[in-house]
């Protein structure tokens, strides 16, 4: 099998079979790309992570088109992207068609109320999992946590919070930087 049909194979069968969007999916990605077919390493993948979280658009998306340009460029992106995208596709036209018919439907909403908590579960823990293998501490847990509570709580839109974390990122490595400059390595 080649390495394109396997960049598709696998990358769709990530897509049909994950629920909760885009950051549900990174650690059925990264247990696919890393353990199983040892395509990346993990810094690789956490590097490549990041990156894609700061392209617009989903992150299942950008991770899988990184992964297949990794792998074999231009074209193992389009096979990995394919892979990812069209599942999603086909349910959401299946039920795009089907769902007028039962949105008010009491169960439904039951349904849909369940599911909530496990999404919250499926994208809670691959980011502790990755806080963890980028060395992340719990002194700096405090900063999603404050974010969350200020957007939910407070009102405040994540338009400031981004803001505020792209100055405070940016204080952080000229702190950095200036102790490196006056005090470097031996």
């Amino acid at each position: 099998m080649t390495i394109y049909i396997q960049l598709l194979l696998s990358f769709l069968k990530i897509g049909a079979f994950t629920f909760g969007g885009g950051y549900a999916m990174i650690p059925l990605i990264r247990k696919e790309v890393v353990d199983r077919k040892k395509w990346l390493a993990e810094g690789e993948f956490i590097d490549m992570l990041a990156i894609a979280q700061s392209a617009p658009g989903p992150i299942s998306l950008n991770t899988a088109v990184f992964v297949g340009n990794r792998l074999k460029g231009i074209k193992g992106s389009l096979f990995a992207g394919l892979g990812i995208i069209l599942p999603s596709f086909v349910i959401i036209l299946l039920i795009a068609l089907v769902f007028t018919e039962f949105k008010d439907n009491p169960g439904v909403e039951r349904v849909f109320r369940g599911i909530r908590p496990a999404v919250v579960a499926l994208i809670a823990a691959p980011v502790w999992n990755m806080a963890k293998s980028a060395g992340i501490t719990w002194r700096v847990v405090w900063i999603p946590v404050v974010s969350t509570l200020a957007i939910w709580l407070g009102g405040l839109s994540p338009v400031y919070v981004v803001a505020a974390a792209i100055v405070a990122g940016l204080l952080c490595y000229a702190v950095k930087w200036k102790k490196y400059r006056e005090h470097p390595p031996h």
